[in-house]
């Protein structure tokens, strides 16, 4: 576990607590980030899409699959020639779908900073765009493997500053 300080009101706290350091960020931050149970493609027209693909856009499991069937233009994608790190858009009526590319490839591993870098792309595209509402799911988490506190935290890193809603869909069986 790391140890991190921080600068509140004027006196430096050290804190080596997830919790503390979580309350911390959410309390100076602009970003409204919440999360619900539900189906991810039910989010209302208004929020545009993102999820975690390999730079050959394979798309051939987890949530990946739906968005290729719902969305396809695979060779649109591979034509926009975007490496980890990076982002690849689409278009969809009113709603941008955001195309993280964390890994090289499908069956590769993404890692923090690749996550990072292809946000803060995505951020760049939303503000050029004006796009203030965002629906995830758990990205880079399930099949990629990443921990949903640490995702979260690069999140409020990347989009702290900014006025945006992002709703995290966490898909649950029934």
């Amino acid at each position: 576990m790391f140890s991190r300080f921080l600068v509140q009101s004027s006196k430096l706290i050290y804190s080596n607590t997830k919790q503390i350091q979580r309350r911390f960020v959410m309390a100076s931050s602009k970003l409204k980030l919440s999360e619900v149970e539900g189906d991810l493609f039910s989010a209302p027209e208004e929020y545009s899409l993102a999820h975690c693909v390999g730079a050959d856009f394979a798309m051939g499991a987890g949530i990946a699959v739906k968005f290729r069937q719902t969305y396809g233009q695979v060779e649109e994608l591979l034509a926009q020639k975007i490496s980890s790190g990076g982002v690849a858009v689409l278009k969809d009526k009113n709603r941008f779908i955001y195309y993280l590319v964390t890994k090289p490839a499908s069956y590769g591993s993404p890692t923090y900073d690749s996550l990072r870098s292809s946000l803060s792309q995505m951020k760049e595209h939303m503000k050029l765009n004006k796009v203030q509402k965002l629906a995830i799911p758990r990205i880079g988490c399930g099949i990629d493997g990443l921990e949903w506190d640490k995702v979260s935290a690069e999140l409020h890193t990347v989009f702290g500053d900014e006025e945006v809603e992002i709703v995290v869909y966490v898909f649950v069986p029934k």
